[in-house]
């Protein structure tokens, strides 16, 4: 059974092995994620490079995320690298002191608006909410405050304002740059981080067409006033990603279960792709077995409908990055066996606004009672399996199409998978029997199975997919035969 979620790993010193990296695109990575948050470009379009020719030489396709690294609202560096804090304790984080020079009494910050952005009566969460801060006086640049929740803390750690509300914008000076660099290495999509609403999403949008890219847009979900304007970011973007860190620590754990479980759902029903993300496997970091806690995070994940699941320094710099792909593939592949996963009331009451859905839902619907085998789209944007891969199945929807740009793309769509198809002929039936022939090849189907193919009568044009035929492999007309067509 192929397995439908799809797994993000992020790349890093670790995977740039090649031995490494082999194994785990052979372990079953979809889509490399590049964080802009380390390394310069170059090392980033060298790891771009490399891992889509070695997918390419494994004969797989595997996207790429570039991911921006978003305002740095963290602390600055300490004189000894750390430094301990106790309960009851003053500290004063300074926005005009030395940014080397940090000690017990006061530390730098980088995010220099930060005692404009808050009041006596805040609560400020350093280091994923590690330590808990009450600001107790800001006074100037500086925001005196006492430690409620000590700890130890070390250099350029994050802060976060409980409840939200920090004015520093999502894309900085740094982002936009990267913006172009992602343009330039042809980013299969941007993931923009701290998104207030959907304005960051539009004008990421246009810096990144502006740069020449043509990738989707990534919204990540981290800010906790994000969740007051929802819809409009979902709306605004291609896919959105649950970014549990920084999320959690701004709306407290408590709260951040039935928010995962309210934001997948809301992104499947309004046809964006959803990414799961942020210590899923962490303790793959050091340790080749995942803890129970750990499997149970992915599945519940997988339960709920998520298009992927995320790795991050499981991947980047772990002691085990094949094993933990491997270890979520098992668990995705475990899961994907219950019925509750294969079955769907998607829409079911709803109307379509345009002919190519209502094919792509009317599919999925006959897929799901006909005990069809495989689903051949062919397709030039993507568009109708996306649509698709909204409906939970177990039926594999195989995305044939001449173009790598939305080969690439469908790599994070639940249920979708790549195939490199060119037909050079215009005629339906013989295009139907290529189709099915490339799917036999592939070992996807074989004789007595039921097939899906949809596609639009004028071939070639984006947003005409108006036909579904179903054909049995092994039993298909002539396509010299005109009465075979639609």
């Amino acid at each position: 059974m192929k397995r439908r979620t799809k797994i993000v790993a992020t790349l890093g010193p670790r995977s740039d092995d090649l031995k490494i990296l082999d194994k785990m695109i052979e372990a079953g990575m979809d889509v490399a994620r590049l964080n802009f948050s380390h390394d310069p470009y170059e090392k980033h379009k060298e790891r771009a490079e490399t891992v889509r020719n070695r997918a390419r030489a494994h004969g797989r396709q595997v996207g790429v995320v570039v991911d921006l690294q978003g305002p740095k609202i963290r602390v600055d560096a300490f004189e000894n690298g750390s430094i301990e804090l106790y309960d009851g304790d003053t500290f004063i984080l300074d926005a005009n002191h030395d940014p080397s020079l940090g000690n017990t009494e006061r530390v730098g910050i980088a995010y220099k608006e930060l005692p404009n952005d808050v009041q006596r009566g805040d609560t400020l969460l350093l280091n994923d909410g590690r330590i808990v801060l009450w600001v107790d006086e800001v006074n100037g640049a500086e925001i005196r405050c006492r430690v409620t929740v000590g700890g130890e803390l070390s250099n350029r750690k994050g802060i976060n304002k409980q409840g939200g509300g920090l004015s520093a914008p999502a894309l900085t000076d740094k982002d936009k740059a990267d913006i172009i660099s992602a343009a330039k290495l042809d980013a299969d999509y941007l993931a923009v981080s701290f998104v207030r609403n959907a304005e960051d999403v539009h004008e990421a949008r246009r810096l990144f067409r502006e740069a020449g890219g043509k990738g989707g847009i990534i919204a990540k979900v981290e800010r906790a006033e994000a969740m007051d304007v929802l819809d409009e970011i979902i709306e605004a973007s291609d896919a959105i990603m649950v970014a549990r860190g920084d999320l959690g620590v701004e709306i407290g754990d408590e709260a951040l279960p039935p928010v995962q479980k309210m934001m997948i759902a809301k992104a499947r029903t309004m046809n964006r792709v959803v990414i799961t993300a942020t210590q899923m496997m962490e303790s793959m970091i050091e340790s080749p077995i995942p803890t129970r806690a750990e499997v149970f995070d992915v599945a519940n994940a997988v339960l709920d409908g998520t298009d992927a699941v995320m790795l991050s320094a499981e991947t980047a710099v772990g002691k085990y990055p094949d094993k933990v792909i491997a270890a979520m593939d098992r668990i995705c592949r475990g899961v994907e066996e219950q019925r509750a996963v294969t079955k769907s009331d998607h829409r079911i009451d709803t109307k379509f606004s345009d002919t190519d859905e209502a094919i792509a839902m009317a599919s999925m619907y006959t897929a799901n009672h006909l005990g069809v085998k495989a689903i051949a789209a062919l397709t030039e944007s993507g568009s109708t399996t996306l649509w698709m891969s909204r409906i939970s199945s177990g039926i594999p929807i195989y995305a044939m199409t001449r173009h790598v740009d939305t080969r690439r793309k469908v790599t994070l769509y639940r249920g979708v998978y790549p195939v490199s198809f060119e037909t050079t002929t215009e005629d339906h039936a013989q295009v139907n029997k290529d189709a099915i022939d490339e799917l036999v090849r592939r070992g996807a189907v074989r004789d007595g199975d039921l097939v899906i193919i949809t596609k639009g009568d004028l071939m070639g044009e984006h947003g005409g997919t108006n036909a579904m035929k179903i054909v049995e492999v092994g039993n298909m007309p002539d396509p010299e035969d005109k009465a075979g067509i639609e």
